[in-house]
């Protein structure tokens, strides 16, 4: 059987996170939980951001509200298959599956990074110019932003999907690693991918690695600008920067070390690769948001509504 890339593969073996089925036995639990804490988490945030006007006209929730969703969406694109692979022994993927999750992770990931460097830059405006904070960051300009950060995520996506999609794979076909990436894949073609994995660097790499450079670069201003007019309720925005700054962290340090070197297999990926696509969208909920005080009044309210309509029913 042909694809119409005129492949031989038509799919691939995933060699999953364990060979031992009591590990994965005690993985699909551990994980289990995770991911019903990641929908939970997110899925209450986003709710509460669109149920409350406050909260959605505010800048800051605007973009958490979205980040949230993206978190959901991201967790929906590995976590789900992994799970069933952990309860099974032949842990396979379509040719055409692998490609849709290459595509959705890379789509959301990529937007996720450009949305994460726009709250930055929010973050920089509301501390360093808070009198005009409001007319800089205007319902259009927000609406604008949002926009660019999706297009620039399906423009990251698209280009990766048809690089990968013209290579041609006649096997062998064992995937190291517990869902699809780019730097799999291309190591299974039969042709020599030097050209691709260039290619494949300056655009997942690079692109990683300047949104985390502007990032720092971004706290660093508002770091500054805060050891300059320290008091409470700055001492509170620098508590909130120092976590934003370690779940960033989270998100780019192991994108930046799995993209931005040659294509070579290392044993830590596998556990980079959990950070990026479990343990931090289930981090992100509670340092962003659910230690908000504005964020609990809301959710404090929205719970209040919904007791008061089970009454009224």
């Amino acid at each position: 059987m042909k694809k119409e890339n005129d492949s031989k593969v038509t799919e691939f073996v995933l060699l999953g996170l364990s060979s031992s089925w009591e590990l994965q036995l005690f993985l699909f639990l551990i994980f289990l939980l995770f991911y019903i804490a990641v929908v939970l988490g997110n899925l209450l945030i986003v709710i509460t951001v669109q149920a409350d006007a406050h909260l959605l006209q505010s800048p800051m929730y605007y973009f958490l509200g979205h980040l949230s969703f993206i978190d959901l969406c991201l967790s929906c694109v590995t976590v789900p298959k992994m799970l069933g692979d952990f309860l099974q022994q032949g842990k396979t993927i379509s040719f055409s599956g692998c490609l849709a999750q290459m595509y959705f992770l890379h789509f959301l990931g990529a937007s996720e990074m450009f949305l994460l460097t726009v709250m930055a830059y929010d973050r920089c405006v509301a501390i360093c110019n808070p009198l005009h904070y409001l007319t800089v960051m205007n319902r259009q300009l927000c609406l604008q932003l949002v926009f660019a950060c999706w297009c620039g995520g399906f423009i990251h996506s698209i280009t990766q999907i048809i690089l990968v999609i013209q290579l041609p794979f006649c096997g062998p076909n064992e995937l190291d690693n517990f869902y699809c990436d780019v730097p799999q894949v291309i190591k299974l073609a039969c042709m020599d991918t030097y050209v691709i994995e260039v290619l494949m660097v300056t655009n997942s790499g690079l692109l990683s690695l300047v949104c985390f450079l502007v990032l720092l670069f971004s706290y660093a201003i508002i770091l500054i600008t805060l050891r300059t007019h320290l008091h409470q309720g700055q001492s509170k925005a620098l508590s909130t920067c120092a976590s934003h700054l370690m779940v960033v962290s989270l998100i780019f340090v192991p994108c930046v070390f799995i993209y931005l070197r040659p294509f070579c297999s290392f044993s830590v990926d596998k556990v980079f690769s959990v950070f990026y696509t479990v343990i931090t969208p289930m981090l992100n909920p509670l340092i962003y948001t659910l230690r908000n005080a504005d964020m609990k009044t809301a959710m404090k309210k929205l719970r209040k509504k919904h007791v008061a309509f089970s009454c009224f029913v």
